[in-house]
């Protein structure tokens, strides 16, 4: 698979998500994320990320194309699994001490829902969103959930410059392996092309708000929409399915006795 056919929706396979409407989506997103915000117990979040993965050919994705995005996630997950792991509270047999970190049965359980929570979290916001168009949005936002259209206008002109900001890393980073210093220090090399893109981002940003101010599009009047968005029937199963996901992982939790609230 191409890079171009990896990072742009093929809208000619249209897939059964497609027709959902992008307030849908987010309401969506809400009902499976605010359930499992408070709870955590490995078996719900496991339960919910097998569920979620077999509604993956609804979304139009490949597998292959979903784990290729959910890699920063898995680097980064890590990273909260480990700090429950040392400093949660001790529960059950105590493995090892030191200093402030404990490492007990329950730091270790309490460790793994975390890991799984932290991906169970973010895979809806790929399958959601990855093929949404940000125009589609910007249409859902202001007709369906009656948003102000400049703060919609904003939030499209944001997710357009988003593919910039890719295509500026890439740049870079040709542009410095071809000047013969792209090939050492890997760490040092991410945080000052981070900061040139920082400062790419501030002026495109700056350029753009002029621009569209200069167009009227901050203009306190009431704005028409060329293409109309509403809900329809498929947007309520969407919602209800979502529902009854959350509803079955909470469900196999509460029925192997491993449901857990968040601060209990």
């Amino acid at each position: 698979m191409s890079r171009a056919a990896e990072t742009v929706p093929v809208r000619e396979r249209s897939a059964w998500l497609d027709g959902v409407n992008p307030v849908a989506k987010v309401l969506v997103a809400l009902v499976l994320a605010v359930p499992l915000l408070v709870t955590l117990d490995a078996v719900s979040a496991s339960t919910a990320l097998v569920l979620e993965l077999l509604c993956v050919p609804l979304t139009g994705l490949s597998y292959a194309l979903v784990l290729r995005r959910l890699v920063p996630v898995l680097v980064f997950a890590p990273v909260a699994a480990i700090s429950m792991l040392l400093y949660a509270r001790p529960e059950g047999t105590v493995y090892a001490t030191f200093l402030f970190a404990t490492v007990s049965d329950g730091s270790i359980a309490l460790s793994v829902a975390v890991l799984l929570r932290v991906i169970v979290l973010a895979l809806p916001m790929i399958l959601l969103f990855a093929r949404t168009d940000p125009t589609e949005l910007a249409d859902a936002l202001a007709q369906v959930a009656k948003l102000p259209s400049r703060f919609v206008l904003g939030v499209l002109a944001g997710a357009r410059t988003v593919g910039l900001f890719v295509d500026d890393w890439r740049t870079m980073a040709l542009a410095r392996r071809a000047r013969g210093v792209g090939d050492r220090g890997a760490l040092r090399r991410f945080f000052s092309m981070a900061f040139v893109l920082l400062v790419f981002a501030v002026r495109r940003g700056t350029k753009l708000a002029t621009a569209m101010e200069a167009r009227g599009f901050g203009a306190d009047v009431e704005r028409t929409w060329a293409r109309p968005s509403a809900l329809s029937a498929r947007d309520a199963v969407a919602v209800g399915s979502a529902a009854l996901l959350v509803a079955a992982a909470l469900g196999v939790a509460v029925a192997t006795g491993a449901f857990r609230v968040v601060g209990t």
